[in-house]
């Protein structure tokens, strides 16, 4: 039946084409515009006029010159269209969700032509009566035109606050405990960004290992091209594409101004990993990775070297410490370079910079620092000499500090990479960085040199009449290595680094990985080989630390199960050799809160130590816990990692794990009223990124300043007899803007009937709208529609705007398959005479 209304709509569209082109004088535009649609309707015969107003049309609909799909649209009378639905889009490039967005915008009658600033993106609608076309102009394709270069921030900008907060804690039986506690703050007023990060440590280890200090308080807007700042900060530089390294001034809090260059309002910025870092560890635990002594992310490892995921890092050209931690004890320290970059090659945009003054200040800081009040300032300046060669230089001084530096960042050619730095320091004295990469084939070369500051906390042997204690000792150390990391086949990787270290540890160090992916007895296995030598990292022993290891992970029948197990051999803290082994399991669980558990045993010269551990993600919460008994002792000792959000935006608040949160520069939070209890939505970003959403409150990160849209749809290969109301939520935030939404999913069930007018006589045009959907009666007053069982009530919308609500329950009528049949509806007569 839709298909020949939708063929006597063409039909009538035909008619009324050729009625037109004989009818419009031949001076007379044909635009689409308000004279020209109102002047046609005056020259066109009667009985055509009511084929072409007030009734369904199958028309062409392109978005901003592209083609967007064929629609039904009810042209009006009074220069308005609606538009009902898509009814095909099979060659259209965009996405579904542009559709359902537009399908929302138009769901009333909007006038035809230029609309006001205020119309929720439409800048213009535009139909052409000789081709059927229905041309939309959206505000954001608009700007585009005037100046595609930048993003536009919305008008009177956003609000809203996101508070991360997370919660370590490390201890044990006659084992030192530790305790750190963070809050990152990021929120939205009008054009300004608030940021603020807060931290409390203790350790039980000595009374100096506690404290709490307030590292960054300030608030930022965004200019083109540039950003302004207020407040309490660290002299990041964030305006600097390279920025030099000058290490002793970047750790102390400023308050103050700070002006720099910025590409958060350019149409595009991508940027990239360049060179990889790696590290090695001699037993399987974590490696923490600090930035300005805080800590941004925690990657698990395994014995042996390994690179480390530098996709999961903030972009960017900057330093980082890398801790490699396991059972409570930090094994190894060093230092390395991210980088980065945003993309930077207009030469037209030479040079960048970033200059702050102030005086150095702490807030909430337990320490104190005798520097306080004093001046702080600094400047870094960046300059594209080509589009592949970038040169910095910079210089602070933050009280009594100083340091200064000056790098060079050389993309020689697609296979070849430099960095070099020098740097002078009153606290780092001189000093120089060099790292080269050269790709070949499908393998690297990485050769880096650089001098670093190391500190190392060891436990001292008992001797001389005292008792084991702790000590502290730190110095420089120069570290120069050559990485060689080769792809061989699809299935293998060999990487292989050698390194000489001079000062506070010294000697030379090589390690080797060959890692395997096969299948194996029908399921995915990985085998890996590790093969260490290097200087001991513990100052009391002239010792080497050697060891080999060699692990299987495997998948046995189950993909939500895995089994692991390694056998190996490595020094004992005494220098002696330790043959071990190791077995583990990991089950992944569907349950409401607990999403994985884990368990391990280990077995060496001092015993069996065993360890279990499982990570949850509640709504509110999420984290994970770890138990492990040593095999020396049979001390039990354990960990605690847990994270949570607030947000807080549109009026609204919600608490929430900080996966769902996590690199967000702004989110929505997202209300959902479901009929159906145990029925999960997603929610997908039109701009990248997707989101599992449940009944109740959600969390769904979205891109700060570019606008787009999110679509709802059912999670999974099956969909329910239900429609979500709206199906596409738009957005244009700030930085730190959180809005909110409220997301309804109605059973539905298709309604089938016949509009009667106060005559009895079947009614043509007449608007059947629901929560659920909307429909247009045909001929003779038929229509069909989708309605929710929530709220089964209709309004019937008549062309001369005379309207009433009508409750239709599923009880009252017959079904005829999966339609329900309701006969003639019609409105009192009080109403339909209205």
């Amino acid at each position: 039946m839709r298909t020949i209304h939708r063929l006597n709509g063409l039909a009538a569209a035909t008619l009324c084409l050729l009625a037109t082109m004989a009818a419009v004088p031949a001076h007379a535009s044909a635009d689409g515009g308000l004279g020209t649609l109102l002047h046609q309707r005056e020259r066109m015969p009667a009985e055509f006029r009511e084929h072409l107003f007030g009734t369904p049309l199958t028309v062409r609909v392109e978005l901003d010159g592209t083609y967007l799909g064929n629609a039904d649209v009810v042209l009006g009378e009074d220069n308005s269209v609606q538009l009902i639905g898509f009814v095909e889009s099979h060659d259209s490039e965009l996405p579904a969700s542009d559709r359902a967005r537009w399908s929302a915008l138009l769901a009333d009658p909007v006038p035809l032509g230029l609309r006001g600033s205020s119309s929720q993106g439409v800048a213009a609608v535009h139909y052409n009566l000789e081709n059927s076309l229905l041309s939309l102009i959206s505000s954001e394709g608009q700007r585009a035109t005037v100046d595609g270069r930048y993003l536009l921030q919305p008008e009177g900008g956003s609000t809203g606050l996101v508070l991360r907060n997370s919660l370590n804690f490390s201890g044990g039986q006659q084992q030192d405990s530790a305790l750190r506690y963070n809050a990152d703050l990021q929120g939205s007023l009008g054009q300004w960004t608030t940021l603020g990060s807060y931290q409390y440590y203790h350790s039980s280890a000595n009374s100096r290992a506690s404290g709490h200090y307030l590292s960054a308080l300030y608030a930022q807007r965004e200019f083109r091209d540039n950003f302004l700042r207020v407040g309490y900060f660290l002299p990041s530089f964030e305006g600097a594409t390279r920025q030099p390294r000058a290490p002793g001034t970047a750790n102390y809090t400023s308050l103050g101004i700070m002006l720099g260059s910025s590409d958060a309002l350019l149409a595009d910025n991508g940027s990239a990993s360049v060179y990889p870092i790696y590290v090695t560890a001699s037993r399987e635990g974590v490696v923490e990775i600090y930035r300005d002594g805080r800590l941004i992310n925690v990657q698990p490892v395994k014995p042996g070297m390994q690179q480390v995921d530098t996709r999961r890092l903030p972009g960017g050209i900057y330093d980082v410490e890398l801790r490699v931690v396991a059972d409570g004890q930090t094994l190894s320290s060093e230092s390395a370079a991210i980088h980065k970059p945003n993309s930077w090659s207009d030469p037209s945009r030479r040079w960048r910079y970033s200059v702050f003054a102030g005086q150095q200040a702490g807030l909430l800081d337990s320490g104190g620092d005798q520097q306080d009040g004093k001046l702080a300032a600094g400047a870094v300046v960046n300059y594209l000499l080509h589009p592949r060669a970038v040169v910095g230089a910079t210089v602070q001084q933050v009280g009594e500090r100083r340091s200064a530096g000056v790098s060079l960042d050389w993309q020689a050619s697609d296979r070849f990479n430099l960095y070099t730095n020098l740097y002078d320091s009153t606290d780092a004295g001189r000093g120089m960085d060099v790292q080269g990469m050269f790709r070949l084939g499908s393998g690297s070369i990485v050769a880096s040199h650089a001098r670093t500051w190391v500190e190392q906390r060891d436990r001292m042997p008992p001797g001389d009449g005292q008792p084991s204690r702790w000590e502290t000792r730190s110095g420089w150390q120069d570290s120069s290595s050559v990485s060689f990391s080769q792809r061989i086949g699809s299935r293998d990787d060999l990487t292989v680094r050698v390194g000489q270290s001079n000062g506070f540890n010294a000697g030379t160090s090589w390690d080797a990985s060959w890692n395997r992916r096969q299948p194996l007895f029908g399921n995915n296995a990985s085998w890996r080989v590790s093969l260490y030598d290097r200087p001991s990292g513990t100052f009391a022993t002239q010792r080497r630390d050697r060891g080999i290891d060699f692990s299987l992970s495997l998948s046995l029948g189950n993909d939500k199960r895995n089994y692991s197990g390694n056998l190996g051999s490595r020094n004992t803290q005494g220098g002696i050799g330790d043959l071990y082994a190791g077995v583990g399991v990991q089950q992944e669980l569907d349950a409401a809160w607990l999403k994985s558990v884990t368990a391990s045993a280990g077995f060496d010269r001092s015993g069996v130590s065993v360890a279990t551990g499982g990570y949850f993600d509640q709504q509110q919460l999420q984290g994970n816990v770890q138990l492990q008994r040593s095999a020396a002792n049979g001390e039990v000792s354990g960990s605690a990692n847990l994270e949570s959000t607030l947000a807080l935006g549109g009026g609204k608040v919600a608490l929430l794990g900080t996966t769902q949160a996590s690199g967000s520069g702004a989110g929505m939070i997202v209300d959902v009223r479901s009929d159906f209890a145990d029925l999960q939505l997603r929610a997908d970003d039109s701009r990248g990124g997707g989101t599992v959403l449940k009944p109740g409150r959600n969390f769904v990160p979205v891109t700060a300043y570019r606008p787009g849209q999110v679509q709802f749809d059912f999670s999974g290969a099956t969909a329910p007899a239900a429609a979500i109301h709206p199906a596409t939520v738009s957005y244009h935030l700030n930085r730190g803007g959180v809005m909110h939404a409220q997301i309804d999913v109605l059973r539905t069930f298709t309604v089938m009937g016949q509009v009667l007018d106060a005559d009895g006589n079947g009614a043509r045009g007449v608007q059947v709208i629901n929560h659920a959907g909307r429909s247009v009666s045909q001929e003779e007053g038929f229509f069909t529609v989708e309605l929710s069982s929530r709220e089964p009530v209709v309004e019937l919308r008549h062309p001369d705007q005379s309207r009433c609500m009508l409750r239709l329950d599923e009880a009252r009528y017959p079904r005829e398959g999966d339609v329900l049949m309701v006969g003639g509806l019609q409105c009192p007569v009080q109403v339909a005479g209205s």
